[in-house]
């Protein structure tokens, strides 16, 4: 990285830092260099005296009245011994000369100085991890302006610790000048990084319930593995050892152990300084449950029985900060539906330790009369400020409520825009206001992505994306992806507006346009579309979204003779149809709140109608549920996971086999286009069907490897069909469209990889209808619901 070759050699010296002498050696200074003037002055020396006359030497860029300024001394002023000294200070801290003397000489004060130079280049070598460009926008040293070796060592300092947060605790730094004509110099840092300190070993004292490999996956410090030159976690970064000391306590804490504590994080480095070896010890105590739970009310008219009515909290469920926390706002917001303003909620807790429970008694009291004075927004370069203050609930001028700024904080954090973001109150200008200051550190918010992907059923591929997910810092979502494989190519585009009118609606347009040529088909398929969608929340947990959608597609280069898609490719112009469509999903998801750490419930409907104009009839409808749950102290997780479908086609031509279900990746152990009806001819096309079902169990399981690998086992069974067509009139026995049940077992590995997590599924098809393709392995980027 150094750019000064040629320069190093002669002349190249370390730095040696010149401290200001203190008043006792100035004043010795000063008696020293009077020599024999000193008898005649010592009288003086214990009173004041005048110089008629101030004489600066050694300046060559300075003028001497910014020296004279600096000494703030005049002729014929009276001054002491402790006021030269004082003066000699005041020059010295200017910080632009190496040296610096006060000779009194007669009645003639003279002041010596030597400049320091100017920096004429700076540059850096050694650096390879880090490039000179971000080296140089840290340091304060500049080119053109007059060197310091005091901040040239601050420098190298703030170089190495720019190096220590990135696991390069061994890295050096030294500072070195060149000396050039014109009383110049060249600035030279010369840097070893050293070896990068990797976290060798994550250990845990005290853990009893859950097993160090399941703590190990909560923090955000991770061991080194196999892949530690692209997973960057690994490395030891000093700092990241208290947040995961807070990210354990919200585990334990979360899961009833209200007793829990980090009682000591400690690092230890090795001699070679090329590894680290962190230890947590831990206190759990014991788990906790809600025992009883009551609501009381302090403020007069108030009926506790109406906000106990919101509560959703029973006895005996685990015991979960959060779940007071939710209750809490629960009933404060019903206080502001109600317009009762400065109600808060109190949590008053009782521990039976006897039977490990928790009694939660929630209070209802009027709190302080405070007021939101502003609400005031730092830090964000990029981001607009309309897009943090939406984020609160609260608006200048309303009642404060500390538990909403909390919550506004999280909302920020969730944004995914700031790599930190503090929120805090303080006191305003009178005392019944607040002033609510948000403190932004903005991230990078897009990406530019170019990958190879592969696929058992489309083989290699070619992707190329863009993402942005703060377009000109107004929190807007765009996104546009080309994926072009052997047999398919497919073009999407899609912008996200999250907050419509300034409301908690988000709207979004999509588009694509997708080719498919001979994909497990003996036909082409051409599918051009775009849709329009509103989204907005019903509750916290659950959301509706409706949509519009247009698209044209076609169906062509039919090579096969099943007389079923003959005549579907005939349908329309060139085999293509319209369809004008208007639908809608509502989503239940109680990962949202994360009040159930250890188990999760994601719901899922879909209806969609078409025949708003274009050549098409149909009613849709889809519907997904997926139940998990950690088991064996969080070790393992199980899923059960249903899904169905059914497509109806009004008229007389019906649905098309482009429009209908194949269970593509639904049941495993079987080709995309594997299970269902298939034609009676020669190459039996598979057709599809306007019906399916299926159901999926899986269980998720360490295998004993180094979690740092990031590879754990599973087994599932899934179980389903694909049936029912909307005519089959005329061939009789030569189509199975009834509904047969197909079943599959088998194991998977998966691999949790830089590009995204993998499986490997190995299935075995246990009941199969004849006509079935089966298939033995897939590869697939695992599913997250």
């Amino acid at each position: 990285m150094g750019r000064t070759t040629g320069t190093r050699g002669r002349g190249a010296t370390s730095l040696i830092r010149r401290p200001a002498l203190t008043k006792a050696a100035a004043a010795a200074v000063f008696l020293g260099v009077a020599g024999v003037s000193a008898p005649y002055f010592s009288p003086a020396l214990a009173q004041s005296f005048a110089f008629t006359n101030v004489r600066v030497e050694g300046n060559e860029r300075v003028d001497a009245s910014t020296i004279l300024a600096y000494a703030g001394i005049a002729k014929g002023q009276q001054v002491s011994a402790a006021a030269l000294n004082d003066a000699y200070q005041r020059i010295f801290a200017s910080g632009l000369f190496q040296t610096v003397e006060i000779v009194p000489q007669g009645s003639t004060l003279v002041i010596k100085v030597q400049e320091y130079p100017f920096v004429n280049v700076i540059s850096f070598e050694g650096n390879k991890r880090i490039k000179d460009e971000e080296l140089a926008a840290a340091i304060q040293s500049q080119t053109r302006r007059v060197f310091n070796p005091t901040t040239a060592e601050s420098d190298a300092a703030t170089i190495a610790e720019i190096y220590r947060i990135r696991g390069r605790i061994a890295a050096t730094v030294e500072p070195k000048v060149i000396k050039r004509e014109g009383n110049r110099v060249d600035l030279v840092f010369e840097i070893a990084e050293g070896k990068v300190v990797e976290v060798e070993r994550l250990s845990f004292v005290g853990n009893r319930a859950f097993s160090d490999r399941r703590l190990r996956q909560v923090l955000e410090t991770k061991q080194a593995g196999f892949l530690r030159a692209l997973i960057q976690r690994d490395t030891f970064v000093a700092e990241r050892l208290e947040v995961d000391k807070q990210v354990l306590t919200d585990f334990y804490r979360s899961r009833g152990y209200i007793d829990f504590q980090v009682l000591d994080a400690s690092a230890e480095v090795s001699r070679e300084r090329d590894a680290s070896f962190i230890t947590f010890t831990l206190r759990e105590g014991l788990p906790y449950t809600v025992g009883k739970y009551s609501t009381i009310s302090e403020v007069e008219g108030l009926d506790p029985a109406e906000f106990a009515a919101v509560l959703k909290i029973k006895t005996g469920q685990t015991y979960n900060p959060a779940v007071i926390d939710n209750n809490i706002a629960r009933m404060e917001n019903l206080a502001l539906k109600k317009g009762l303003n400065f109600i808060r909620v109190e949590p008053r807790i009782t521990r039976d330790d006897r039977n490990q429970a928790v009694d939660v008694q929630f209070a209802i009291v009027r709190g302080q009369r405070v007021f939101v004075e502003r609400i005031d927004i730092e830090g964000n370069a990029t981001t607009l400020d309309e897009v943090v203050r939406r984020q609160f609930r609260t608006a200048e001028g309303d009642p404060f409520n500390a538990r909403e700024i909390r919550q506004s904080a999280e909302r920020i954090r969730a944004l995914g825009f700031f790599s930190d973001a503090q929120v805090n109150a303080e006191q305003g200008n009178s005392p019944d206001q607040v002033v609510v200051n948000v403190d932004v550190t903005e991230k990078p918010t897009g990406s530019l992505g170019f990958g190879l992907s592969y696929s058992v059923s489309s083989g290699t591929g070619v992707n190329l994306s863009f993402s942005e997910s703060n377009f000109l810092g107004r929190g807007q979502a765009i996104a546009a992806a080309i994926t072009s494989g052997a047999d398919n190519q497919d073009s999407s585009f899609s912008f996200t507006e999250p907050a419509l009118l300034g409301r908690d609606l988000s709207f979004t347009v999509a588009g694509n346009y997708t080719t498919s040529d001979n994909d497990n088909a003996l036909y082409s398929t051409r599918d051009a579309g775009l849709s329009f969608g509103v989204g907005f929340p019903l509750t916290e947990e659950s959301s509706l979204r409706v949509r519009y959608r247009l698209s044209d597609r076609r169906l062509y280069k039919y090579s096969g003779d099943s007389p079923i898609i003959i005549r579907e490719t005939q349908q329309g112009q060139d085999g293509a149809l319209l369809t004008s469509a208007l639908g809608a999903t509502y989503e239940f998801d109680n990962r949202i709140t994360g009040l159930n750490p250890d188990s999760s419930l994601l719901l899922r409907f879909g209806l969609e109608m078409g025949g708003l104009g274009g050549d098409t009839e149909f009613l849709t409808a889809t519907a997904l549920a997926v139940a998990e749950k950690k088991v064996f102290n969080e070790e393992m997780t199980v899923r059960a996971i249903f899904e169905g479908g059914m497509i109806h086609a009004f008229g007389d031509e019906g649905t098309r086999v482009t429009d209908r279900f194949f269970g593509r990746g639904k049941i495993r152990g079987f080709e995309p286009n594997g299970i269902g009806p298939r034609d009676g001819t020669d190459q039996e096309d598979a057709l599809g069907g306007n019906m399916f079902a299926v159901a999926r169990f899986e269980a998720d399981f360490p295998l004993g490897l180094p979690e740092e690998y990031g590879i754990t086992g599973g087994m599932f069974a899934d179980i389903g069909s694909v049936w029912s067509l909307d005519d089959t009139a005329g061939l009789a026995g030569t189509v199975d469209d009834s509904f047969n049940p197909r079943v599959s077992v088998g194991l998977s590995f998966l691999w949790e990889t830089p590009i995204g997590p993998l499986r490997f599924n190995f299935a075995k098809a246990l009941v199969k209808e004849d006509y079935d393709k089966d298939q033995f392995f897939d590869l697939s980027i695992a599913t997250k619901f």
